[in-house]
């Protein structure tokens, strides 16, 4: 994927200068223009209350305000710092930060945030990452983890519609970094079956020739391929111990799909050790 522009979901939070360097350097590799976006939810009730006070006081709006210019400031300084040659913008929104990444997301070639970000409510801490990688109409990036800029692009795949954006996707990532590519198909052990179960012939057979013909698009980007009888989420979480970047796709079901990502994909946002990337199948097929 080559990114024109890529939106980061940028606040006061560690987590999301960590996101920011991640864009940073997939910009410097792109050649993308970096926006730091900030969403600026007003509690409720906030401006008739503000409307009360005299016109000579500093109205609290003005010292959130003040803090936003200031913290957007700070990472554009630090980007031209770090990454001189990539191009930066900013932009703040009055609006909830998912729908409003959500939203900016059919006019951008990446959205990247943190795994946890500022929350009013200590519950929903990842409740942004989780809708917007649910939610968006291109690729997320959810920054968690190390970062090793030395390991291998992992893809879960399985019989879903959503594979072959996944394979897309991965391929394109594993070429752009020079990086190996490990695909990991798993199928969940039915229950009692022993551990020793293997993945049938015909099974393995299909998932093999899928593989090879994307290897034929791809063959500068070498390949590991394991078909295993265990459970995806795990497997993936194994994986990702040791990879730069675990790409995925969505799976939610039914009348929820899209407000909630498939359980495994949820749970690799919450444990994955590296960066997971959410592929979407609306997203721009650079293949």
């Amino acid at each position: 994927m080559t990114s024109q522009k890529i939106i980061v979901g940028y606040d006061r939070s560690p987590q999301s200068r960590i996101a920011a360097g991640w864009a940073l350097d997939e910009a410097a590799r792109s050649g993308a223009l970096v926006e730091f976006l900030y969403s600026c939810e007003w509690p409720l009730g906030w401006a008739p209350a503000a409307a009360m006070v005299p016109a000579t006081s500093i109205l609290p709006a003005e010292e959130i305000r003040r803090g936003i210019r200031e913290t957007l400031a700070e990472a554009v300084a630090t980007a031209a710092a770090t990454h001189p040659e990539v191009r930066t913008k900013t932009a703040t929104v009055d609006a909830g930060a998912a729908l409003t990444l959500i939203d900016r997301s059919t006019d951008a070639d990446l959205i990247v945030v943190g795994a946890h970000g500022h929350s009013a409510v200590a519950g929903l801490l990842g409740s942004v990452s989780v809708a917007v990688s649910a939610h968006a109409h291109c690729p997320v990036v959810v920054v968690r983890g190390r970062l090793d800029p030395h390991g291998p692009v992992v893809a879960g795949i399985d019989e879903s519609s959503s594979t072959h954006t996944v394979l897309s996707l991965a391929f394109h990532e594993a070429a752009a970094r020079g990086a190996r590519l490990e695909l990991i198909r798993a199928w969940a052990p039915a229950h009692g079956t022993p551990v020793e179960e293997t993945v049938p012939t015909g099974v393995r057979r299909s998932f093999d020739d899928l593989v090879n013909s994307w290897r034929e698009k791809y063959p500068q980007v070498p390949v590991t391929a394991r078909a295993v009888v265990e459970h995806p989420a795990g497997a993936l979480i194994e994986a990702s111990r040791n990879a730069r970047l675990l790409v995925v796709g969505t799976r939610g079901r039914g009348a929820l799909r899209g407000l909630l990502l498939g359980s495994v994909s949820q749970h690799l946002l919450r444990h994955s050790s590296c960066p997971v990337m959410v592929a979407h199948e609306s997203q721009r097929d650079s293949a």
